[in-house]
C-alpha cells in the first residue's frame, strides 16, 4: 500500500539518506547530529516527569487487583510532527467552515429542521438517533452555539499521484478529550530540547486555556461581567480526570462534581465554604445521560437534579450543549459535506473519507463482499472499540463482524482502509516510521478560533493504523511553523 511520509519525500534506505521535505530540513539536520544515548536519556526523563505530574489515563476493561481500571502513561514520542504554515492555513479554514456548518445543523434539527424538509438527511436518521434529545427541541442556547469545543480528527493519505491529502476522519462534538496532552507535550519538548525552539519559529499553543475560558464566558446567559465558570467532572475514576483537573487549574476555575451543585428557583449554585455561589457556565465532561437524573438516567449520581430546568430557563449555559451528539454520530458524518453546501453555500475545503452506510442495502452488499479490505465502525463507537480493520483482521473476526452487520446493518458504517501518513518515531529499535493522525481543537464562541496545532496521535505498533491511546497509541508534539 502506498504511503505518504510527513518528513521524507523519499524514505531512507540502505546507503540512501532519502529526501527530506523542505519544512523538515532544519529539524532533520539537527536529528542527524543527535547521539542515540542522549535521545534515549531524554525519553526516560520524559517518562519520569510525566509519571511525577500524574499524566495518566484509566483503561476500562483492564483491571487492577482491587477491580479498578488500570492507570497508564500515554507514551510520548520525542520526534515532533511538523506542518508548514501554508498547509495549516488551509486546514484551519476548513476546520472553521466545518464546525460552523455543524453548529448550524444542530440548531436546525432542534428548531426548523430545514435540512430534513429539504430531504438532504432522512428524518429517521435524526429522530431515531440515540443522541437526538427531544428535550432540546425549541430550546434556544446562547449565540446558537452547541459545540463550543470540537475535536476534529484529521488524517493524511496519499492521492493517486502520491501527494498527501487531508481528510476528516471523525467529528468529536460531545466531550472531546486530549487537549491536555497537546499542552503537556509542548511543555515537555521545550524542556528537553530548548535549542530546537531557538532554531524553529514554532507557533505557540500555551494560550489555549485562555481561549477556552474566553469561549466559555462568551456562552454565559448572565448579564454579569464576570460569569462564574466551572468544570464538571464525573470524578477521579474517569479515564480523562487528569485533563478535567488540569484545565480547571489552568483556567483558574473550580473543578466540581455533581454533588457540589444544586438547583434552586431554576438557578444553579455550587456549594462553597463561604456558602452557595451561582454558576453561569458549566464546562461539562459528563455525557448527556448522566447530567440530570430528573430527565435522563434516574440512577445517575454524576449530575445535578433540576439542571435541565435551569438550562431551559436560560439561567445556565452547558458546554457542550445537551444534544450535541446528534452531529458526531458516525451515521451523520457522511452528510457533513452536504451540510456545508446547504447552510453556507460553499464547497467543503476538507474532504470526508468515502463512507458506505450499511443501512443502505447496496452499501451493505458491497461491505459484506469486501470486509477484508474495509474498516467497519459502530456508529456509536469510540476509542477504537467496536471496529474491524479488515486487512489486519483474522478470518474469525471478519465472520463475527459479518454476523453483526447482518443482524444490525444500521448500526455500522464502512470505509476504505486509508494508508495514514507516517512520521519518524523514536521506538525501542531506533527511529522508524509510524502512522499518525491529528486532532485540532476548535473553539466556537463569539468567533471560531483555535491554537495552531493539535494532538498528534501515533500508532506505536509497527504497521498498526489504530492510534487511540486505549489501543496502545502514543502522542507527539505538533509544530505549526510560522514562516
Amino acid at each position: 500500500m502506498r504511503r505518504f511520509d510527513e518528513m521524507y519525500a523519499r524514505l531512507p534506505a540502505e546507503g540512501d539518506a532519502g529526501e527530506v521535505r523542505q519544512h523538515y530540513e532544519a529539524y532533520a539536520r539537527w536529528l542527524a547530529g543527535q547521539d542515540n544515548s542522549v535521545m534515549q536519556a531524554r525519553r526516560e526523563e520524559a517518562e519520569v516527569i510525566f509519571r511525577r505530574v500524574g499524566i495518566t489515563f484509566a483503561v476500562y476493561g483492564d483491571k487492577d487487583e482491587d477491580g479498578s481500571g488500570t492507570e497508564r502513561l500515554i507514551p510520548f514520542d520525542l520526534i515532533p510532527r511538523i506542518i508548514a504554515a501554508k498547509e495549516w492555513k488551509g486546514m484551519e479554514a476548513g476546520l472553521v467552515q466545518r464546525v460552523t456548518a455543524l453548529n448550524r445543523f444542530i440548531h436546525d434539527v432542534y428548531h426548523d429542521q430545514d435540512i430534513l424538509k429539504a430531504g438532504i438527511i432522512p428524518r429517521e436518521q435524526i429522530e431515531g438517533n440515540a443522541q437526538f434529545r427531544p428535550e432540546m427541541v425549541g430550546v434556544d442556547v446562547p449565540n446558537n452555539i452547541y459545540s463550543h469545543i470540537s475535536g476534529i480528527d484529521i488524517v493524511r493519505a496519499p492521492d493517486s499521484a502520491g501527494h498527501g491529502e487531508y481528510y476528516v476522519l471523525e467529528d468529536n462534538l460531545r466531550v472531546p478529550s486530549g487537549v491536555s496532552y497537546m499542552l503537556e507535550d509542548r511543555k515537555m519538548m521545550m524542556r528537553l530540547f530548548p535549542d530546537l525552539f531557538s532554531q524553529h519559529r514554532v507557533a505557540p499553543v500555551a494560550h489555549y486555556p485562555d481561549l477556552l475560558l474566553e469561549t466559555l464566558r462568551a456562552s454565559s446567559p448572565a448579564t454579569t461581567a464576570e460569569p462564574t465558570v466551572v468544570v464538571l467532572t464525573p470524578g477521579m475514576y474517569n479515564s480523562a480526570y487528569f485533563e478535567h483537573a488540569f484545565l480547571a487549574q489552568q483556567m483558574g476555575v473550580e473543578l466540581v462534581e455533581g454533588q457540589d451543585l444544586f438547583v434552586k428557583d431554576k438557578f444553579v449554585y455550587m456549594r462553597t465554604t463561604r456558602g452557595p455561589k451561582r454558576v453561569d457556565v458549566i464546562y461539562r465532561r459528563v455525557d448527556d445521560d448522566f447530567l440530570d437524573p430528573n430527565v435522563f438516567r434516574p440512577t445517575s449520581t454524576l449530575g445535578c437534579a433540576g439542571l435541565m430546568e435551569a438550562y431551559k430557563a436560560g439561567h445556565v449555559a452547558i458546554c457542550n450543549a445537551v444534544g450535541t451528539g446528534v452531529a458526531d454520530d458516525k451515521s451523520i458524518y457522511p452528510y457533513v459535506p452536504d451540510m456545508i453546501k446547504f447552510y453556507l453555500g460553499e464547497e467543503p475545503i476538507l474532504k470526508n473519507v468515502p463512507t458506505y452506510m450499511c443501512r443502505k442495502p447496496e452499501d451493505l452488499q458491497y461491505t459484506l463482499a469486501n470486509l477484508k479490505d474495509l474498516v467497519v465502525k459502530e456508529v456509536h463507537g469510540a476509542g477504537g472499540y467496536g471496529m474491524l480493520v479488515g486487512p489486519a483482521a483474522t478470518q474469525a473476526e471478519i465472520e463475527r463482524f459479518r454476523g453483526a452487520l447482518l443482524a444490525n446493518p444500521e448500526g455500522y458504517i464502512a470505509q476504505p482502509t486509508l494508508s495514514l501518513s507516517s512520521c519518524p518515531t523514536y521506538v525501542d529499535s531506533g527511529i522508524a516510521p509510524r502512522h499518525i493522525d491529528l486532532r485540532p481543537f476548535v473553539l466556537s464562541g463569539r468567533t471560531v478560533q483555535m491554537v495552531p496545532g493539535g494532538l498528534t496521535r501515533v500508532a506505536l505498533k509497527e504497521g498498526s493504523l489504530v492510534v487511540n491511546s486505549s489501543q496502545g497509541g502514543g502522542t507527539k508534539d505538533t509544530w505549526i511553523l510560522q514562516d
